[in-house]
This record gives C-alpha cells, structure tokens and sequence, in this order.
C-alpha cells in the first residue's frame, strides 16, 4: 500500500476494502446482505408517490438525462446513475421501514442499495461484484457512525454523514478502486456529510434530502477518485476532519473494530414497526404488557416509556405531530396506535395516525423519561421498558431486550419477504407477482453472472 498514512485507520480500512475478496465473506454473511437488499427493495418501493420523492424526481428530469442505463425504481424511468441514486435513495427513507445498525444508529441501505444498483447497471457489473461492494459499504458505514459517537447523533443525522462515506466505499468497491483510491473517495465524500436534525421541530422534508444527497455525493465522490481527484487523506480522524467538526466522543479504534472477522453487516436490525427506530423498543414493551394483561387503551391512565437519551433528543421535538411522517417520531402517537390497534404499520399510519382521537387520547397519557440502565446500554442494545398506571390503581410494567427485527430477535424468512411484498403494495409501487420475481432474483444474486435487471419480465 502506498498512502503516506497506511498506519492510520482510514488507511487500514480502505486497504481492507481494496482487498476484499466475494470468497472472503462468510456465506452466512452474503445470504444476510440479500435480506437486507429484500428488505430495502420494499421500502423503496413504498416512496412511490412521496411529495419528498416527486420533487426530488422532478429535479432529476430537469437536470439529468431523459433515458439512461440506471433505473428509478418507484416509476421505472431509466436515467443517469448518479439521478437514479438520488431518487431511490430518497425513496428509501420515506416510510421509516428501511433498515438500521443499532450501535452506529445508522440506515445503511438507503444509501448504499440505490448507489450500488444505479452504477452496477451502468457498468455492467456481476452480481457477486455487486453484493460484494453492498457489504463494503455496510462495513464501512457502520464503523464511520460507530466511530462518530453519539455525541454526532445529538446534532447530525448520521444517515446523511456517515452514509456519504459509505457510498463512496461501495460505489469505490464496485468501479475497482485501490486503497488510494477509496482514501480520496472517503475524503471527498466526508468533506460533503451533511445532515441535521433541526427538520424534526417543523416536519421539513430534509431527511429524505439526507439520503438523495449522501448516496448521490458518495457516487459522485468514487468517481472523481477514479479520475484521480484526491481527497484527504483523514477525512475521518485528521484534525479538521469529520470528527473533529462533528463529534466530541469520537474513538478511531471503532473504524477498524474486528475487520475481517466481525461482520458487522450482520449486525443490522430490521425494522418492524412503520416508525422511528427510537420508538420500537417501547412499542414492543407496550404490546407486550398489554396481551398479558388483557388491557384496552382506556384501561390505563398513563404509561411511562423509560428510554436513552437519543430517544428524547429525536422523539422529544414532536408533540403534536402535523404530519404522517413526523407523527413516526412521536412516542405518545407509536404507543397510541399500539394500544389502540394493536400494530404500527403503514396503514395504521395513514388511517389513524391523525385522525384517530382515541390515538390522541392516548398519545396525551405518554411520557418518556430517561432511564439510566437504558441510556447505559444504548447504543449497543436497545432496551424496551414500559410502566403503566391501570385505571383500577395497579402499576404494571413490562420489558424487552430485543426489539423484534434485532439480530438476535430477526425476521424469518417468510417474514421479511411478506413485509417486502406488502410494503411494494402500499402505494402500488409493484405488483405482489413482480415483488416476488424480484425476490427470487435477489436471493440468487450470490450465483455468478452478470447483475440481472430486477424488474425485467420473465
């Protein structure tokens, strides 16, 4: 390796990248990545229609190609692959389905799938070339946002800091770049992480902007690296880099954590509930506690949902939610809809989310309060612990450890493929026959072969 700063730990992780091999990852690990990209499909699918998405799409024939090699998968129109990633990866983000790495708080797949895709078309890539840099990237990110801190996630949404630099390693990946290469991709995608919070308190439409702009800048990154375009050298750990802006609890050591034996791809999380993350852990809790106990929304006078402090710097900004999306960050409507309904999907959302008074009735009876084992164990493990005070007087209380959708409470097969179907059937964005085929082409994407096109017809 030639970089003059090979004993940093960028250098070592973009070294590992440059070197990894589709025979080096463990198969359990591969057949995990084609979930993930089932699961992300679905969620992509599910933005079909998203006023967030048409704009961005209607920038994109603007300013782009009319035709392309790279498809925008909630219309089908084929454009560039640097607009068909932004439109996808904007589409990801919209119903709050799309995947998320605990430790590094962290939404790999809506910014690695729809770089990857778009460039794996356009450059004719196999499908193994493609799995492999989908992984790459995912190692990648996560370490960055594991890396950053949760001071970072007090601010910064670390899906658009950490996923520009995940994009540009797996779009870095896929077009063949060595190890300088990547260091000048990551530096160049790191100068341009962006991504702030502040659009929770009047439910703006940035989050999705976060995604579009981190998958389209990581593109945009690795391929300015090709034409050898150098960017720095420590974008990560250099005393003006990323950290230093954007964290004070930052530890370089987690960017090389474990490379090549701990998989940290593995570790992501599926979501269950059509919500923020933050709030499903309580939401378990909640059902939980409710089914043993036989109650009904009117049974309970109030309910205390005992969390960590990400969840009350993200969750505590919404009140009175104005708008479907910002009502996924609203505890009170999550634990409303649960004990009303039973279940925090899609539909549930957009039915009840606002105009369900009993909902509110009971989004009015909920409070978070910090909780110190809780706050002391996040972000590794997200504890779900509820309390409720019974109308009759009782106090009853519930816990989980493991949110359904973590690794080690996951989805089984049948269930990440129907949540894929019915998320693909939310907005009409694909037929049940055409997700399936979609499916069983990603299962077979370990299998060499040139990358096939996902929704060609049989």
């Amino acid at each position: 390796m030639s970089l003059d700063t090979a004993d940093g730990p960028t250098a070592r992780l973009c070294a590992f990248i440059a070197e990894l091999d589709f025979e080096q990852i463990p198969p359990r690990v591969v057949h995990f990545a084609k979930g993930l990209m089932i699961d992300w499909l679905g969620s992509a699918l599910a933005g079909k229609g998203a006023h967030q998405v048409e704009m961005i799409d209607g920038f994109a024939r603007a300013m782009g190609p009319a035709d392309g090699p790279s498809i925008i998968i909630p219309t089908r129109r084929r454009t560039s692959p640097y607009f068909a990633a932004m439109v996808n990866a904007a589409a990801s983000h919209v119903v709050e389905q799309d995947d998320v790495h605990n430790g590094s708080v962290f939404h790999p797949a809506a910014v690695i799938f729809p770089a990857v895709l778009a460039v794996a078309e356009a450059e004719k890539k196999t499908r193994r070339e493609m799995l492999t840099a989908c992984i790459a990237g995912y190692e990648v990110g996560i370490r960055v946002g594991e890396f950053l801190g949760r001071s970072h996630y007090e601010i910064f949404h670390t899906t658009g800091t950490a996923g520009a630099v995940a994009a540009a390693a797996a779009v870095g990946k896929l077009i063949g770049l060595d190890a300088a290469g990547l260091s000048h991709a990551l530096g160049s995608a790191g100068t341009q992480a962006a991504g702030l919070w502040e659009f929770l308190r009047d439910a703006a439409d940035s989050k999705q902007l976060h995604t579009a702009r981190a998958a389209a800048n990581g593109l945009f990154a690795a391929f300015l690296a090709r034409d050898g375009f150098k960017g720095a050298a420590k974008i990560l750990e250099g005393k003006k880099g990323m950290a230093a802006g954007m964290s004070s609890d930052a530890d370089p050591a987690r960017l090389t954590d474990g490379l090549g034996n701990r998989w940290v791809t593995e570790e992501t999380s599926f979501k269950w509930h059509a919500s923020c993350r933050h709030t499903h852990p309580a939401a378990d809790a909640l059902q939980l506690l409710m089914r043993r106990e036989g109650l009904g929304p009117d049974d309970i006078a109030d309910a205390v949902a005992h969390v960590h402090q990400g969840a009350i710097d993200v969750l505590g900004a919404v009140d009175v939610p104005q708008t479907v999306h910002q009502a996924k960050f609203s505890m009170g409507t999550v634990l409303g809809l649960i004990a009303v309904h039973d279940i925090a999907d899609l539909d549930a959302f957009e039915r009840h989310a606002l105009t369900d008074t009993r909902v509110a009735r009971f989004r009015a009876k909920v409070r978070m309060e910090l909780d110190a084992e809780v706050d002391t164990l996040y972000p590794k493990q997200w504890v779900g612990k509820i309390s409720v005070t019974a109308v009759d007087g009782r106090k009853l209380d519930a816990r989980v450890d493991e949110p359904k959708g973590d690794p080690g409470n996951t989805l089984a097969k049948q269930e990440l493929e129907a949540k894929a179907i019915r998320l693909a059937e939310f907005r009409g964005g694909a037929t049940v026959d055409e997700m399936r085929r979609c499916i069983a082409r990603i299962w077979k994407l370990d299998q060499p072969g040139r990358a096939v096109d996902l929704f060609a017809e049989p």
